[in-house]
């Protein structure tokens, strides 16, 4: 796997080099300034205002003052008019709304993020030279598009007037890191001090300016970032004086008709605080896209290492499930690598309107082997990224739930919980790269945005160069997307700056927002940008963890190089798989899963016949001897992957369904209430495991080479077992292993006939004469609520479900289907089959509620 490129400042690097050459005799080491002036000029450290300390105590003891002024006011108009405000607020009209918000903040930016848009628009040279858009940068929050909302003005009173500003300062600072890295933002300099602003309640104490002589650990509060440099601290005061006092006036003005000298007296008593949902979609899921853009309203969010690690963990079940339905599904397989095919760059048309040479009949093998090379190595890296992910969130839930009573924004966090959590952030970061690099080559060449790009004449089978058409004149919502993926891809500078979690919350509200963007990403691009979306949400929740995370770059200092090596010690443990697909047997192996020929044509959703029975076998044996030689060239190249998260999977009792031999069922009498025979896979199934090779390795040393057919065992109902009976041999672990999955005791489900028609067709049954349709996608998320899941809608075609009334917790994920919102029947048998795998369900447990 690449690493990602580190944008950082390198002092072993030429451009560190090139500072050895400054004229040091002619620093003045006592003036801050002379050193600023040495390393200034054009593309270098921007030169700051120098600032007295009377100077800054002044406009810190103004500021305060003003914000506890405010706060103090807002906070009593909160609690005799909240349920008031909120009230005329959601029933005012969008032009209404309009009128309050710019006049109590004159030439409000009209488009969300506008500090992502002044950054856009404007040079280097321009920003360096003084910044237009000041505001932009300084309060990117405060924008027309957002604060129309219904909720997200009322989300910012309710969380401003509530919590004291120090519990936004982080935050506040936090919000204007676009604007200080591009050097639209250059604060003021005061050498030798530090302001505090965390942890600061009172007016006397928010905002005061300490010497580092005046106290032991000023300056490591300071080097830390546990608390402020005077300059961001005037800043951050400058932006809450100003939000407070913007706040107070649209309380005023949505009360105008109350008299102000009533407004708080003894007329209007203090209320009960009224509730105010928030991060919810209008179909009432829970929402990654719509708690991001409510962020910046809400108060300041605590770590939740629980949530991250079901999203994780789910992650890590779908990846486990993908490799499960390659090996059991022939279709699966086909469909996979057929869909990977149409994200290829070799299917695009050159500049000359030609096709690219591998295609042709003598080299199409070469094509085949990199399409399926490329969707297995991808299947088993996701696996073993999410896995080794997954541990390390469990194990920080652990640290967070260890050291809960102890912890002080003033102190230093424990080193072993610091540790897990720099490694953690570490890991996201590089580990995204496998994602970015995916979007870089499979975008270009989707069937949606094909006709966007073109690829250049092939001169080297080995080598492809995609460019933008020419002569295509791309419009806004184009140019927008392109340019929003065009920076994940290249993960550039221009990422570094803006930062990964905002593009692709910028990328998923563009994609909301225009039904033409929407048109452009495809089914499998959509899932990509879902999986990527995972990683950004475990970085946003590492990066809202203040006073801590402004001290996470001085803290990896010491700390890096360590990391750097416990994740080249973890590449190393699956290193085998990779090196495996590359080599010459393998690629030898590939020919048997090219899907060409009908090699997997699988009718599973066709009334069972003898021919259809057939076909079915026929295609699970191709299936099986495929794999079969993939675990064997896999074990003689890399072992039994003891330390991967492979070798864990394919050594479980875990199972594959196959198709029972044709057996015809007995003749019966036609008569008008006689009902057509049901010929039940469920019942007659065959079972074998996962991987044959590696479940005998890790169960006892093999004594046979295949398992080829394992009946379903017979089930006791009654008895004990006999202890004569335990499971000793690899055959029966695998017999019990399907007990287990055809047997684990759920209760019966009464559900609505709504959620029963959704669960037929999931655990659909062949009869002679049935035949499937398609589930709606909202019929299928109301199914899931109303058996007990929290549904939360991610990023891309992503969806979270978290069971809250089961006797499980593991979570489990779908992909939306894209862009129509049905899902066909050969996707509902899937995603019955892998709630068989989590949870046991069946067909048969689900009833008609009232009918039980």
């Amino acid at each position: 796997m690449q690493s990602r490129t580190d944008h950082r400042f390198d002092p072993f690097s030429p451009e560190a080099a090139a500072l050895d050459n400054l004229p040091m005799a002619d620093i003045n080491w006592d003036d801050p300034m002379s050193f600023f002036e040495a390393l200034g000029g054009p593309g270098a450290l921007p030169i700051p205002k120098m600032m007295e300390p009377s100077h800054v105590r002044q406009l810190c003891k103004q500021r305060s003052t003003s914000i506890t002024a405010s706060h103090d006011r807002l906070r009593q108009i909160l609690d005799r008019h909240e349920l008031t405000i909120q009230k005329r607020w959601t029933k005012k009209t969008k032009n209404q709304r309009l009128q309050i918000l710019l006049d109590g903040w004159p030439n409000m930016p009209a488009a969300h993020r506008p500090d992502f848009a002044a950054f856009r628009r404007e040079s280097e040279a321009q920003r360096e030279s003084g910044t237009k858009f000041k505001d932009h940068f300084f309060w990117p929050y405060i924008n027309q598009e957002d604060l129309l909302r219904p909720k997200s003005l009322l989300l910012m009173l309710k969380s401003r007037g509530r919590h004291q500003p120090c519990e936004f300062a982080a935050a506040d600072g936090d919000a204007m890191y676009l604007g200080r890295i591009t050097k639209a933002i250059v604060p003021g300099f005061l050498n030798c001090y530090v302001s505090i602003l965390n942890g600061a309640t009172g007016p006397e104490e928010y905002g005061k300016l300490v010497a580092w002589e005046e106290h032991q650990d000023a300056f490591e509060w300071m080097h830390t970032r546990k608390q402020f440099l005077p300059g961001e601290a005037l800043d951050i005061l400058e932006a809450q004086d100003r939000v407070l006092k913007f706040l107070v006036h649209c309380c005023k003005q949505i009360l105008r008709d109350i008299p102000a000298d009533e407004l708080l007296g003894e007329k209007y008593p203090i209320q009960p605080e009224p509730m105010l949902n928030s991060g919810v979609e209008p179909g009432g899921f829970d929402s990654l896209a719509v708690m991001a853009e409510e962020a910046p309203y809400r108060p300041p969010g605590r770590l939740d290492f629980a949530h991250i690690e079901s999203l994780l963990a789910a992650r890590t079940a779908a990846s486990e499930d993908h490799l499960w339905a390659l090996r059991e599904d022939p279709s699966y397989l086909s469909g996979q690598l057929l869909t990977y095919k149409e994200h290829r760059q070799e299917m695009m048309k050159d500049t000359n309107n030609k096709p690219h040479p591998v295609l042709q009949n003598l080299k199409v093998d070469i094509f085949w082997e990199r399409i399926i090379g490329n969707v297995l190595l991808s299947s088993h890296i996701e696996l073993e990224v999410f896995s080794e992910l997954t541990r390390q969130a469990a194990e920080l839930k652990r640290l967070q739930a260890k050291y809960a009573g102890s912890l002080s924004p003033l102190k230093d966090l424990p080193e072993e919980y610091l540790v897990a959590i720099l490694r953690f952030r570490y890991f996201l970061n590089q580990l995204a790269k496998e994602w970015l690099n995916n979007l870089k080559t499979t975008v270009v060449a989707s069937p949606p945005m094909r006709s966007l790009f073109v690829r250049y004449p092939a001169e080297d089978l080995n080598k492809i160069f995609i460019t933008s058409k020419p002569s295509l004149n791309m419009n806004a919502v184009e140019k927008e997307l392109v340019w929003l993926l065009r920076t994940l891809w290249e993960d550039g500078q221009t990422l570094f700056f803006v930062r990964m979690p905002m593009v692709v919350d910028e990328l998923e509200r563009l994609v909301r927002a225009e039904p033409k963007a929407r048109e452009l990403i495809s089914d499998y691009v959509a899932g990509r940008i879902g999986v990527l979306s995972i990683f950004c949400e475990c970085l946003r929740q590492l990066d809202i963890y203040q006073p801590w995370a402004n001290g996470y770059e001085d803290a990896s200092v010491d700390r890096e190089d360590g990391i750097k090596r416990d994740l080249v010690a973890w590449r190393e443990g699956w290193a085998g798989i990779h090196s495996t697909m590359k080599n010459k047997a393998m690629l030898a192996n590939f020919k048997l899963a090219n899907p060409s020929g009908k090699r997997f044509f699988y009718p599973n959703e066709k009334r069972r016949t003898k021919e259809t029975v057939e076909a079915l076998r026929q295609a699970e044996a191709n299936l099986d001897a495929f794999w079969e030689k993939f675990d064997r060239s896999l074990y003689s190249q890399a072992g039994d992957l003891q330390r991967a998260a492979l070798g864990k999977l394919l050594s479980q009792n875990r199972t594959l369904q196959r198709t029972p031999e044709w057996v015809a069922p007995p003749p019966q009498e036609k008569t008008r209430s006689t009902k057509p025979a049901v010929v039940s896979s469920e019942d007659d199934s065959i079972y074998r495991p996962l991987s044959t090779l590696y479940f005998e390795l890790g169960a006892s040393p093999p004594s046979e080479s295949t398992i080829t057919q394992q009946p379903k065992p017979k089930i006791k109902t009654h008895g004990a077992a006999n202890p004569t009976e335990t499971a000793t041999t690899p055959h029966q672990q695998l017999a019990d292993s399907v007990t287990n999955l055809t047997l684990d005791h759920q209760p019966t489900l009464p559900v609505d006939a709504r959620a029963l028609k959704v669960f037929r067709t999931l655990f659909f049954q062949p009869a002679i004469t049935s035949t499937p349709g398609e589930v709606s996608w909202n019929d299928f998320l109301h199914a899931m609520t109303s058996t007990g899941f929290r549904v939360e809608k991610l990023y891309g075609s992503v969806w979270h479900f978290q069971p809250t009334a089961l006797d499980k917790e593991r979570s489990i994920q779908f992909h939306e289907p894209h862009p129509v919102g049905k899902i066909p029947f050969w996707m509902a048998r899937r995603i019955g089959r892998r709630l068989e795998r989590t949870y046991g369900w069946g067909g048969r447990m689900f009833v008609l509620r009232g009918k039980q």
